[in-house]
């Protein structure tokens, strides 16, 4: 009996080895392309365990994926084997609001998460640019974050407990429903940022947090990113934690312009910080930034109200798709896009990425949390001409190469998938490589989980064929 044979036993009429069907998974959001052999839409853990025990069975590698937003390859099959497409598991399972937690299953929508809570008087707090798309279970497996982790922190903080199918199909639970607990190794850690090459997370319990009673947002606009830097760096002195703190350079904010003309946003490059918690207080953190930021800003506006805030922040998060405008006869390619450097180090590492894109005669933008380090980065090229794609390929080595200089990291939350999977080597020593590696060998000794991502290992080829 052949494998799409047994794989049908399982899922029934939910898997394919179609060629127009396996296309449709064989790219994310990044440059990364590999075909997977078949495609699998699992509907339950029980589906998930007994599809990867086959495929332990048979050595073909399995690829999870939620809703393909990833800018790294990481959701990409490049081994071939099985795509577990994991967006029909997609229930929120329990609200345990009295004890600040709900299950979800990882095929959830963050903001669908979100939602949800808000009627209760709860939020999911973190935020990334692909809210309204991207899964819970994505988020897990990246660690990912977005806009509030300044003051929220990121996904790990909120992530009590696990469940999740290992290499050979057995299931396991790594948490519990407490707010805190140090009873033996913090599994749920382990797998945590993983990116699927551990396991296979079919089910969350997460920490939820109470809505904020009052928001506002402080608009700064710069001569320069050194002195941005520097009212960042005096907010953060002056004991303001803001739970958003942003930066719009000034092609950002011009392809912002040509997207909505009417958008209210200041000239230069902008720092966007959002202040939450209540009507008394947030006023007060408001006007304490905006007196802190005049002295060294060439402009300061406080939004007007939550509509305005909230017009602010949805162009915030259409800036990946908006940055089209800049140049319709060219793509907008993210390369390099999820570096992160110590806070003080981001205005020079906004100035070597101004050098390398001139260098390399590539318009940027740039963008992202100022606040934690973490800044975006999107090149633009003519993708008909080689020599451009030559140049891309170029400067974004540069860059990543600027970051890890400048005491930084190639990805603070897209993660490492195949794309950055060269540069693991230069973030770390080989002494914890190695650690890494053992850890990878005794969860999957066969390798079949998301083979070819975070460099660890040779990528193997599929037993299973494939185009």
């Amino acid at each position: 009996m052949d494998l799409i044979d047994k794989l049908r036993e399982i899922v029934g009429e939910r898997v394919s080895a179609a060629p127009t069907e396996r296309l449709c998974y064989s790219s994310d959001a990044s440059q990364v392309k590999g075909m997977p052999d078949y495609v699998v839409r699992p509907i339950s853990t029980e589906e998930v365990s007994k599809v990867v025990a086959l495929a332990a069975d048979f050595s073909v590698p399995v690829t999870a994926r939620g809703a393909g937003t990833g800018l790294a390859g990481g959701a990409v099959a490049v081994c071939g084997g099985i795509v577990l497409d994991m967006s029909g598991m997609n229930r929120i399972l329990e609200m345990d609001l009295a004890n600040l937690q709900v299950i979800v299953e990882p095929g959830v929508v963050q903001a669908r998460l979100n939602e949800a809570l808000k009627p209760h008087g709860f939020f999911f707090p973190p935020d990334p640019g692909s809210s309204a798309i991207c899964t819970i279970g994505g988020l897990i497996a990246n660690n990912g974050s977005g806009m509030r982790c300044v003051k929220y922190g990121t996904t790990k903080s909120y992530v009590l407990d696990l469940e999740v199918v290992l290499a050979d199909g057995r299931v396991i639970r790594t948490g519990s429903r407490m707010l805190k607990s140090a009873a033996g190794y913090d599994l749920t850690r382990l797998f945590i940022g993983s990116e699927g090459t551990l396991g296979i997370i079919t089910k969350a319990g997460l920490r939820v947090m109470p809505l904020p009673k009052a928001r506002r947002l402080v608009m700064a606009s710069f001569e320069d990113a050194e002195a941005a830097g520097r009212a960042v760096a005096k907010t953060f002195a002056s004991g303001i934690v803001p739970s958003a703190c942003e930066i719009l350079d000034r092609t950002t904010i011009a392809v912002l312009r040509r997207c909505d003309p009417n958008l209210v946003l200041p000239e230069g490059d902008v720092i966007l910080f959002e202040v939450d918690g209540t009507k008394g207080s947030t006023k007060e953190s408001a006007e304490e930034i905006a007196r802190i930021c005049s002295p060294i800003a060439a402009e300061v506006m406080i939004a007007s109200g939550e509509k305005e805030m909230e017009e602010i922040w949805e162009a915030r998060r259409l800036v990946g798709a908006a940055v089209s405008r800049l140049d319709p006869t060219k793509s907008r390619i993210y390369v390099g896009e999820d570096v992160g450097v110590p806070i003080k180090m981001i205005p020079a590492l906004i100035r070597e990425i101004g050098e390398i894109s001139e260098r390399f005669d590539l318009p940027a933008m740039k963008y992202g949390h100022i606040g934690d380090g973490n800044l975006h980065v999107a090149l633009f090229i003519d993708v008909l001409d080689e020599d451009e794609w030559t140049r891309l390929e170029a400067a974004a080595d540069a860059i990543h190469r600027a970051a890890i200089r400048l005491g930084g990291t190639v990805s603070s939350e897209h993660g490492i998938g195949a794309a950055r999977a060269g540069y693991m080597k230069m973030q770390w020593d080989e002494g914890t490589l190695s650690v890494m590696r053992s850890i990878k060998k005794a969860l999957d000794p066969k390798g079949i989980l998301n083979p070819g991502k975070l460099g660890l290992f040779e990528s193997p080829s599929s037993s299973s064929g494939g185009d």
